[in-house]
């Protein structure tokens, strides 16, 4: 295991741009993830695969024709279909998108627009590629399909189009459904497809953060920026999903479109897109670029090496929660401490549970409490409510199962914060008025 994790590391300091701060905290993490995660092998949600863009040719692959759930990268198909409503002149980037009460309803993530308001074509872009609105994928797909359903089947037939044969949408943003399924191969075609027939808008991959009512939003991508030659595409996690992850690679005239699914943690997902990155990009092709995928007939001109297996239902349905332990989530002994601290045992206040979001958030969320039930966790946030409503008066309670060694445990969090920041200071807030609390990037 030495010699895998010092491989490793040789990797990722190689691939990382050591000018960011973040270089060096990531190949800490990355040595103390390696060392105590078992093989990607070994978790039964875990896909993954690397092409080569330029010729099609696979350089990796696991599972990679096994049944998945898309979570967020369903998104990258609705900005597929903006993209082509733009191209064709449908839309502009300047019309506007009314939010129904439907679209405004959507759980978190979200941009919070308000029903019966509006915002413009390449608002709703940058709300997709960065934060993952699932309140825009929804407006989106009114305003385009005219309906959810039907814009939904228009993401089905273009994903036959693409030769995505193993794939089925029931929605525009990734939400648990259990007959929205994909496959790993699957997502790397799109990923190629979006840069293939769409150079003019693929730039918007790359956006780090925008600016919408006075606050900047940033991407959920960490590697944008952080990673030599990145330039998108897409992250994503519901819990029967895990941890997802599309990335797009051009450097040193060398081009790949990787993907990861099922990750058990942000960080270690991220961490393994970046080893696949090192270990794959030395092989890819510098010669001139092919295309792939034919718009319209991609069955028919698609590299051979791309097409798909077939492949069953998922076994996994979107309702089941992964089962993960906390230090493994962590990936360092800080965070067995703040686990530590943060299920400390309080006083149960008399408070009604709060409503909680229907699915575990993305981005930096903090938590308050580890609990043996939900129904205690939900009271430890209705009280930390009560505490602090200024600092949360913004945020999402939610809460989230694990187990550990052998117990279920339920942590109260609370989600959809702008950024590191955002979080830390809310923590520092709740710790002056005697609230336990860490803040943590899911």
């Amino acid at each position: 295991m030495g010699a895998v994790v010092r491989q490793a590391l040789a990797g990722f300091a190689g691939v990382f741009r050591l000018s960011s701060g973040f270089a060096l905290a990531a190949i800490t993490a990355a040595a103390l993830m390696l060392a105590a995660a078992p093989p990607a092998s070994a978790n039964s949600k875990y896909a993954g695969i690397v092409l080569d863009a330029k010729t099609g040719k696979v350089l990796y692959e696991d599972s990679a024709d096994a049944p998945r759930y898309p979570a967020s990268l369903t998104k990258m198909m609705t900005l597929y279909l903006v993209f082509e409503a733009l191209e064709s002149g449908r839309i502009s980037k300047n019309s506007r998108i009314t939010f129904s009460r439907n679209a405004a309803a959507e759980p978190p993530t979200k941009l919070g627009v308000p029903a019966g308001q509006s915002i413009v074509v390449e608002q709703a872009i940058h709300a997709l590629v960065t934060r993952s609105a699932n309140d825009v994928s929804t407006a989106v797909a009114e305003f385009i399909g005219g309906s959810e359903a039907k814009f939904a089947a228009m993401m089905t037939n273009k994903a036959r189009q693409l030769g995505m044969s193993s794939t089925t949408f029931k929605n525009a943003h990734g939400l648990p459904n259990s007959a929205q399924k994909t496959t790993a191969r699957d997502m790397a075609r799109l990923g190629i497809a979006l840069r293939e027939h769409f150079p003019q808008y693929y730039s918007y991959f790359s956006t780090r953060s925008f600016t919408y009512g006075g606050r900047r939003i940033n991407t959920h991508n960490n590697l944008l920026g952080r990673v030599t030659g990145v330039d998108g595409i897409k992250t994503g996690y519901i819990r029967a999903s895990g941890f997802n992850l599309v990335s797009s690679v051009s450097t040193g005239g060398k081009s790949i479109v990787a993907v990861v699914m099922g990750g058990r943690t942000a960080r270690s997902r991220d961490a393994h897109m970046v080893n696949l990155i090192q270990r794959t990009l030395p092989k890819a092709s510098t010669g001139g670029d092919k295309i792939l995928i034919a718009r319209g007939a991609a069955t028919q001109t698609v590299a051979a090496a791309m097409l798909p297996r077939s492949a069953p239902v998922p076994a996994d349905r979107p309702e089941e929660v992964p089962v993960t332990a906390y230090a493994e989530e962590q990936g360092s002994a800080a965070g067995a401490t703040a686990f530590a601290e943060a299920a400390a045992p309080r006083p149960q206040a008399e408070l009604d549970p709060v409503s909680t979001a229907s699915t575990a958030m993305e981005g930096w969320v903090i938590q308050v409490a580890s609990m043996p039930s939900e129904d205690e966790a939900k009271r430890r946030l209705a009280e930390t409510s009560q505490h602090a409503p200024t600092v949360l008066a913004n945020v999402t309670p939610f809460t989230e199962v694990f187990q550990m060694d052998g117990r279920t445990y339920y942590r109260a969090r609370f989600g959809g914060f702008q950024g590191k920041s955002d979080a830390w200071r809310a923590c520092e807030t709740l710790k002056k008025k005697n609230v336990a609390c860490y803040a943590v990037e899911n």
